[in-house]
């Protein structure tokens, strides 16, 4: 396999500016017009574990992550002990020999297997269980070393702005760490410069300090080791404007611009980055309404050009669903994000909307589960549930995100689809799309088009003073009007109803109320464009047929090209609305394909059991993965690979990731 881009990884202490130094780095890279993709790994507590975070950069398109590491840059002695191996030869690690002598028996943070296993691999070399010992192991292994006294580079920075306090200094480790790397590589030192800039822009003197770093670094590594790695980073022209963006931020920015006007949460992780997103950017400008129609036409003029969305933090998951759904009522377009167990307590609340034909969109963030599970780790567990959650039958669509991009647009869809058909929608947005970082196209807002569907402005149909909220109407979309609209009343309630609202357990009005509301999804399924609901890439006849959902879908598509200079066709049928199901257009490529192979985060390969379901068509090779760090294109390229060659398990179980 024949990469042709640059994986770089930093790590440290959580709150040490780990991921500022991520951002960092990647920004001042796609300002050099190359493309990033970024994966974020942290521990569920707040301070004190570790975590990393790896950016992979080229001037090609990426959509994933790779376990290969060209160059680890560390500023503290738990990175080198937990990545230095992963490095690959002829990579560079770049280090503080001041951390020569930490002994890796001192650090009570990294788990008892991991310093088992590395103590003897180096116990076998002959070396001494610390730093020094790892530095040099990965020396043997054709790992390039550069040590940077960090401390004596900061002191000068220190001199030159009248700043003595080394501890106050050593804030600076992270970015001095970014900069040594990106000067190794011969990278454009002002690019740098102006990304620290741009990260530090509200503390003047705090970026000017920073930028400063940057030189002195730059300095050191240019006298000392100009030349020595052969890899360079250059910046190319970009092929167009394009956005740097996070998986939440995408989210958060698609609400507001879908009209989204109250989001509920209870903080979770990793939900809550999007809800206090929209919390920091409450405020919009609405001076281009007019062109885009409701409900911001109406918004724009009502507050002269400005919008607001109300961002409520509730007291629990029950409070949070049943407010958005009291928003839904009130006729605004109204949202909740939470995570596996938040979502848990949403059940009744799911109910509730299903059964008063409420629009509620519900963004349902996985994590590893059950219970509190892995907090902040990845998995795509809860597909199944998000299908049937709550108790007894009513219509709910589940539409699945596969990447930056398809979140943002999904997100307005979503909201059309909830007030259209008049139910709950979840949006499945999981961990590793939520906390990856990327370069994207520019997006087009002319495409976002709102559709509120059956709302009314003002009710005329009213018999006795009520209206029928519920009417009997061919299409099963009873027209609504958000409570208080002048000219009828009608009742909610959770029991059945009648067409006004009022409670029965009439035999014939049970029949027709549940046909009614589950009619929903076959209208759905015919009226909703199969380019919405699935995406078929690569050629149509192949060696291979791959069927997945969510974020796999970069690391398929990165290992399709990389599979395809082997000589194996691969193509690959991508799962985005699993409720209503595309049973059809399924059925039509699976019962043509060679070999399927399905391939999913979870353990028991839940999408392929519906594809089962809805087809009956068996997917005997699977490719799982339920560690709680997403799937690698470099795996998925050594799975295909094997299965092709028929050197694989029915059943393969994928382990990487730190």
């Amino acid at each position: 396999m024949k990469r042709d881009d640059f994986s770089w990884m930093i790590g440290g202490v959580q709150g040490s500016g780990v991921d500022t130094s991520a951002i960092v780095f990647s920004k001042a890279a796609a300002s050099g017009g190359l493309y990033v993709f970024g994966k974020r790994e942290y521990y569920s507590n707040i301070k004190g574990e570790h975590s990393y975070f790896q950016v992979r950069v080229s001037k090609d398109l990426i959509r994933s992550h790779v376990d290969t590491v060209d160059m680890l840059a560390t500023f503290e002695e738990e990175t080198i002990f937990r990545h230095a191996l992963e490095v690959r030869s002829e990579g560079a690690i770049i280090y503080d020999p001041d951390q020569d002598t930490k002994r890796l028996d001192t650090i009570p943070t990294i788990e008892a297997n991991v310093k088992a296993t590395l103590t003897a691999e180096l116990s076998k070399a002959g070396l001494s269980a610390d730093v020094k010992g790892v530095i040099e192991l990965a020396r043997r292994r054709g790992v390039h070393i550069y040590p940077v006294p960090y401390n004596d580079l900061l002191k000068e920075v220190g001199t030159k702005h009248g700043e003595t306090s080394l501890s106050t200094l050593q804030r600076m480790l992270n970015v001095m760490a970014v900069a040594s790397s990106f000067a190794l590589l011969s990278y454009d030192q002002e690019l740098v410069k102006d990304a620290v800039r741009k990260q530090f822009k509200s503390k003047p003197k705090v970026a000017e300090m920073n930028a400063d770093a940057v030189g002195a670094a730059y300095g050191f590594m240019g006298q000392k080791y100009a030349g020595s790695f052969a890899y360079k980073l250059s910046p190319v022209k970009a092929d167009g404007t394009r956005l740097f963006v996070r998986g939440n931020s995408m989210v958060a920015m698609a609400k507001e611009l879908a009209g989204c006007r109250l989001q509920t949460y209870y903080p979770i992780t990793p939900a809550s980055d999007e809800s206090e997103y929209l919390e920091a950017h409450s405020e919009m400008q609405l001076d281009g309404a007019a062109s885009q129609g409701e409900p911001r036409l109406a918004e724009a003029a009502a507050m002269k050009g400005k919008g607001a969305i109300a961002v409520v933090q509730s007291e629990d998951e029950i409070a949070a669903v049943t407010m958005a759904i009291g928003g839904g009522i009130a006729g605004v377009r109204s949202s909740t994000s939470t995570s596996g167990p938040g979502f848990s307590l949403m059940a009744e609340g799911l109910g509730y909307a299903g059964m008063n034909e409420v629009p509620v969109v519900v963004t349902l963030y996985s994590r590893g589960g059950p219970s509190t599970g892995l907090p902040t780790r990845h998995e795509q567990g809860d597909l199944r549930f998000a299908l049937h959650a709550g108790h007894g039958e009513f219509p709910r669509l589940v539409l699945a995100s596969g990447d930056l991009e398809e979140a943002f647009y999904d997100t307005v869809r979503a909201f059309n689809y909830s007030e259209k058909y008049q139910t709950p929608v979840i949006h499945m947005v999981d961990k590793a799309l939520a906390n990856s970082d990327g370069t994207i196209p520019m997006l087009d807002v002319k495409r976002v088009k709102i559709d509120r569907g059956a709302l009314l402005r003002e009710i005329k149909d009213v018999t006795n003073g009520e209206f029928k909220r519920f009417k009997h109407v061919e299409s099963g979309i009873s027209p609504r009007a958000p409570v208080g609209t002048k000219g009828g009343v009608y009742w909610l309630t959770g029991d059945e109803h009648d067409e006004v609202g009022h409670i029965s357990e009439d035999p014939v009005n049970r029949d027709y109320m549940m046909e009614k509301r589950m009619g929903k999804m076959e209208l759905a399924a015919k009226e909703i464009p199969i380019s919405d609901r699935a995406n078929f890439f690569g050629p149509e006849k192949a060696d291979v047929t791959v069927v997945s959902w969510g974020s796999t879908k970069g690391a398929i598509l990165d290992a399709m090209e990389w599979l395809k200079s082997d000589g194996i066709t691969v193509n690959f049928l991508q799962i985005r609305l699993v409720n209503p199901f595309p049973t059809e257009y399924v059925t039509a490529l699976l019962s043509k394909a060679k070999k399927v192979v399905g391939i999913e985060m979870n353990y028991s390969g839940q999408l392929i059991g519906i594809v089962r379901e809805r087809t009956c068509i068996p997917v005997e090779q699977m490719v799982i993965k339920y560690n709680g760090r997403p799937m690698s294109s470099e795996e998925i390229y050594d799975a295909i690979k094997m299965i092709h060659e028929g050197k694989a398990p029915k059943r393969m179980v994928l382990k990487r990731g730190a």
